[in-house]
């Protein structure tokens, strides 16, 4: 079976990456097809595999601002010759899914979201902070995009959704129906610790949609300490909010998340999220969750028993949960087995099986 898998683009570290790294373990030898790729901010594993890119590369600036481009990438993804594969499987966030496929190939559509900035587009423009001009140059623009991102999912055979609240947006705005298979975790990197440090913890690319600029204000209000590992374009505002209890540590190695995760009190999660991985890897290493009671994490997080929730998005819902949390309260080994339900292999598992079933073996 010649299997291809499409991803849009490979430029900066997140959770569609770590989709697409256990795809490819899954199926070593199908190559990536993607819109852009900037080999020298991907891994060195990545150097290993069959990257081929669109005519988009080629572009100045692109590796660094993709954003600007968002108009080109449709006709991108639809100039990709994918003639003699069995089966296309897209990791979609964007436009990947828009690849168009010959009778014979199955394509599977891994739907990570709905593209969010389409379909989502004031909530987008609000937390992106776009001034009012450029909203109103943009709407003609995303109006034909909508149309395209519409038509393009049309033409996938079979949607797979992340999660349930993935499920739904795809039932809503393409009016296609999906089964839920939920991402992978590295269950297995992560470890039980006992000894455990007087800190909250983030770690998160620091944008304006994962919303830590509620964190940083209601860790302002609290005076406890919080942690946040990552970076971003969002950074230096945060910075700027925050009080000396806060510190950011920018990105730091895997071992060092690994560390900073299992000795946190919690993990703090304060966005709406499609799924949500960090708050899994987090209760991989034993470690219960605050997070905002809304999106994928009402489906990986237990109430009582992984993690708590706060029911409205503010700083001062944020701020009494963290008031009235107890972290004697969570056994470490229940907090982990939740966990393991998550886990890469059962992801691989699922998708395998529902693969099979669709090309009928």
């Amino acid at each position: 079976m010649k299997v291809a898998i499409v991803h849009d683009w490979l430029n900066q570290l997140g959770g569609a990456e770590g989709v697409l790294e256990v795809l490819k373990d899954l199926y070593p030898e199908a190559p990536v097809y993607t819109s852009i790729y900037w080999r020298e901010a991907m891994p060195e594993k990545y150097r290993a595999w069959d990257v081929r890119t669109s005519w988009l590369n080629r572009l100045p600036l692109i590796k660094t601002h993709h954003q600007p481009f968002l108009p080109l990438y449709p006709m991108a993804f639809e100039g990709f010759d994918l003639r003699g594969y069995d089966l296309v499987i897209s990791n979609k966030s964007a436009f990947c899914h828009g690849v168009i496929t010959p009778p014979d190939t199955v394509h599977i559509c891994y739907c990570l979201t709905p593209t969010r900035f389409l379909w989502n587009y004031h909530s987008y423009v609000q937390h992106e902070r776009v001034n009012p001009l450029a909203g109103a140059l943009l709407s003609p623009i995303l109006h034909n995009l909508r149309l395209w991102d519409k038509a393009a999912a049309d033409r996938v055979e079979h949607f797979v959704a992340i999660s349930e609240t993935v499920r739904q947006r795809v039932l809503r705005f393409y009016r296609r129906d999906a089964v839920v298979i939920h991402p992978p975790v590295d269950v297995q990197r992560f470890q039980v610790r006992e000894d455990h440090e007087d800190y909250f913890l983030i770690v998160s690319r620091l944008i304006p949609y994962k919303r830590i600029d509620l964190a940083v204000e209601a860790f302002n209000m609290s005076g406890l300490p919080l942690k946040i590992v990552g970076d971003g374009r969002d950074r230096s505002r945060l910075q700027a909010m925050a009080k000396p209890n806060i510190q950011f540590l920018g990105r730091v190695s895997g071992d060092q998340v690994e560390q900073y995760v299992s000795r946190c009190r919690a993990f703090v999660f304060p966005g709406e999220e499609d799924f949500g991985i960090a708050p899994l890897e987090a209760q991989a290493a034993g470690r219960p969750v605050i997070a905002y009671a809304a999106g994928g994490a009402l489906e990986t997080v237990v109430e009582g028993a992984t993690g708590v929730f706060f029911r409205e998005q503010t700083a001062e819902s944020l701020a009494d949960a963290i008031s009235k949390f107890d972290d004697d309260t969570f056994d470490s080994a229940t907090v982990r087995q939740h966990a393991q339900g998550f886990d890469k292999e059962t992801f691989q598992d699922k998708l395998r099986a529902f693969v099979d079933e669709k090309l009928g073996r």
